[in-house]
């Protein structure tokens, strides 16, 4: 029994169209599908051209518990050609770096931006 391919992973946001907006403007995802669930919440799933893995985002129904990311929970990590061009280009669409970029001891380069409800995305130029 082996697994065959990563599908997706599930976050759960308070605003889920400022979330989608976010995903979508900042780091070029697309959305592939909008759905409810059984227990009532909008599910929307972004994917990265090009790729099978998706981002589920998750917005449960009214009175639910406000999603609280505790600092350094978890983050999604993204390679890009050309860390400091990609970071000028997320100035220019109204979004900044909130971390980085910095030289890591392999040489990659590395920084990163938060996503609404403070989700961390790590954006890695690798060493050439």
């Amino acid at each position: 029994m082996s697994l065959s391919q990563f599908l997706h992973v599930r976050m759960r946001v308070n605003d889920i169209e400022k979330s989608v907006r976010f995903y979508q403007e900042a780091l070029g995802l697309v959305c592939a599908r909008r759905t409810t669930s059984p227990r009532g919440a909008q599910l929307v799933f972004l994917a990265m051209p090009g790729t099978k893995a998706e981002i589920e985002l998750c917005q449960m129904p009214a009175g639910a518990a406000a999603v609280q990311v505790q600092p350094d929970l978890m983050h999604l990590a993204f390679e890009v050609d050309d860390l400091e061009g990609f970071a000028a280009g997320l100035v220019k669409k109204g979004y900044a770096l909130s971390d980085g970029p910095m030289r890591t001891g392999s040489g990659s380069m590395i920084g990163f931006i938060d996503a609404p409800e403070g989700y961390e995305v790590e954006l890695i130029q690798r060493a050439k």
